[in-house]
Protein backbone atom coordinates (compact mmCIF):
# COMPACT_ATOMS: atom_id res chain seq x y z
CA UNK A 1 0.00 0.00 0.00
CA UNK A 2 1.23 3.55 -0.75
CA UNK A 3 0.15 7.00 0.93
CA UNK A 4 0.43 9.75 -1.65
CA UNK A 5 0.25 13.42 -0.75
CA UNK A 6 0.32 16.41 -3.35
CA UNK A 7 1.95 19.86 -2.93
CA UNK A 8 3.21 23.14 -4.67
CA UNK A 9 -0.17 23.94 -6.58
CA UNK A 10 -1.08 27.73 -6.42
CA UNK A 11 -2.28 30.85 -8.66
CA UNK A 12 -0.03 31.40 -11.88
CA UNK A 13 -0.51 33.74 -15.07
CA UNK A 14 -0.91 32.31 -18.49
CA UNK A 15 2.47 31.57 -19.71
CA UNK A 16 3.68 30.68 -16.36
CA UNK A 17 4.87 27.88 -15.12
CA UNK A 18 4.47 25.55 -11.64
CA UNK A 19 6.04 21.99 -10.40
CA UNK A 20 4.27 19.71 -8.48
CA UNK A 21 4.97 17.53 -6.16
CA UNK A 22 3.28 13.95 -4.65
CA UNK A 23 5.07 12.91 -2.07
CA UNK A 24 5.18 8.60 -1.58
CA UNK A 25 5.17 6.56 1.77
CA UNK A 26 5.44 3.05 1.50
CA UNK A 27 8.29 0.96 1.22
CA UNK A 28 7.82 -0.56 -2.52
CA UNK A 29 7.58 2.77 -4.22
CA UNK A 30 9.99 2.57 -6.90
CA UNK A 31 7.32 -0.55 -7.71
CA UNK A 32 4.67 1.71 -9.14
CA UNK A 33 3.29 3.05 -12.07
CA UNK A 34 2.46 6.96 -10.72
CA UNK A 35 0.52 8.98 -12.82
CA UNK A 36 -1.12 12.79 -12.48
CA UNK A 37 -4.96 13.39 -13.34
CA UNK A 38 -6.68 16.46 -13.13
CA UNK A 39 -10.19 17.47 -12.39
CA UNK A 40 -11.72 20.95 -13.12
CA UNK A 41 -14.96 22.15 -11.63
CA UNK A 42 -18.06 20.25 -13.29
CA UNK A 43 -15.47 18.21 -15.00
CA UNK A 44 -14.76 14.78 -14.76
CA UNK A 45 -11.29 13.70 -13.51
CA UNK A 46 -8.92 13.26 -16.57
CA UNK A 47 -5.40 11.91 -17.42
CA UNK A 48 -2.63 13.82 -17.31
CA UNK A 49 0.93 11.56 -17.57
CA UNK A 50 1.92 8.63 -16.22
CA UNK A 51 5.38 7.52 -15.93
CA UNK A 52 6.80 3.84 -15.06
CA UNK A 53 8.04 2.70 -12.42
CA UNK A 54 11.87 2.65 -13.41
CA UNK A 55 11.39 6.00 -14.94
CA UNK A 56 11.82 4.74 -18.79
CA UNK A 57 8.19 5.34 -20.17
CA UNK A 58 6.54 8.29 -20.38
CA UNK A 59 2.61 9.06 -21.64
CA UNK A 60 0.46 12.35 -21.85
CA UNK A 61 -2.38 13.59 -22.89
CA UNK A 62 -2.83 15.21 -26.15
CA UNK A 63 -3.65 18.88 -24.33
CA UNK A 64 -0.24 19.12 -22.30
CA UNK A 65 2.07 17.19 -24.91
CA UNK A 66 5.12 19.22 -24.96
CA UNK A 67 4.31 21.58 -22.24
CA UNK A 68 4.16 19.08 -19.00
CA UNK A 69 6.87 16.44 -18.22
CA UNK A 70 6.18 13.95 -15.38
CA UNK A 71 9.79 12.44 -13.66
CA UNK A 72 10.10 10.65 -10.29
CA UNK A 73 13.00 10.23 -7.53
CA UNK A 74 12.77 6.87 -6.44
CA UNK A 75 15.36 7.62 -3.63
CA UNK A 76 12.94 10.27 -2.44
CA UNK A 77 9.57 8.79 -3.16
CA UNK A 78 9.03 11.39 -4.66
CA UNK A 79 6.99 12.29 -8.19
CA UNK A 80 6.74 15.65 -9.72
CA UNK A 81 4.80 17.05 -12.31
CA UNK A 82 6.61 20.46 -14.30
CA UNK A 83 4.45 22.86 -15.80
CA UNK A 84 5.29 24.86 -18.40
CA UNK A 85 3.44 27.25 -20.86
CA UNK A 86 0.26 27.23 -18.40
CA UNK A 87 -3.13 28.09 -19.93
CA UNK A 88 -6.42 29.13 -17.95
CA UNK A 89 -7.67 25.66 -19.28
CA UNK A 90 -5.18 24.20 -17.12
CA UNK A 91 -6.99 25.35 -14.42
CA UNK A 92 -7.92 22.47 -12.40
CA UNK A 93 -7.30 20.13 -8.95
CA UNK A 94 -4.28 17.85 -9.94
CA UNK A 95 -3.78 14.40 -8.06
CA UNK A 96 -1.00 12.22 -7.84
CA UNK A 97 -1.96 8.52 -8.37
CA UNK A 98 -0.79 4.91 -8.24
CA UNK A 99 -0.90 1.63 -9.30
CA UNK A 100 1.37 -1.39 -9.73
CA UNK A 101 0.67 -2.22 -13.47
CA UNK A 102 2.16 -0.83 -16.74
CA UNK A 103 2.57 2.79 -17.26
CA UNK A 104 -0.19 3.12 -20.56
CA UNK A 105 -2.72 3.60 -17.97
CA UNK A 106 -5.00 6.53 -18.88
CA UNK A 107 -8.36 5.70 -16.96
CA UNK A 108 -9.54 6.57 -13.13
CA UNK A 109 -10.24 3.02 -11.83
CA UNK A 110 -6.95 1.55 -13.16
CA UNK A 111 -5.16 3.43 -10.23
CA UNK A 112 -5.62 2.01 -6.77
CA UNK A 113 -4.26 4.58 -4.63
CA UNK A 114 -4.37 8.55 -4.51
CA UNK A 115 -3.22 11.32 -2.73
CA UNK A 116 -5.96 14.44 -1.45
CA UNK A 117 -5.15 16.91 -4.72
CA UNK A 118 -3.66 20.53 -4.99
CA UNK A 119 -5.11 23.04 -6.48
CA UNK A 120 -3.68 25.28 -9.81
CA UNK A 121 -5.21 28.04 -10.86
CA UNK A 122 -4.22 30.09 -14.32
CA UNK A 123 -5.00 33.71 -14.75
CA UNK A 124 -5.27 35.05 -18.38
Amino acid sequence: QVQLVESGGGLVQAGGSLTLSCAAAGRTFSTYTMAWFRQAPGKEREFVASLSPGGSLTYYADSVQGRFTISRDNAKNQVYLQMNSLKPEDTADYYCAARQGGAFAHTVPQYDYWGQGTQVAVSS
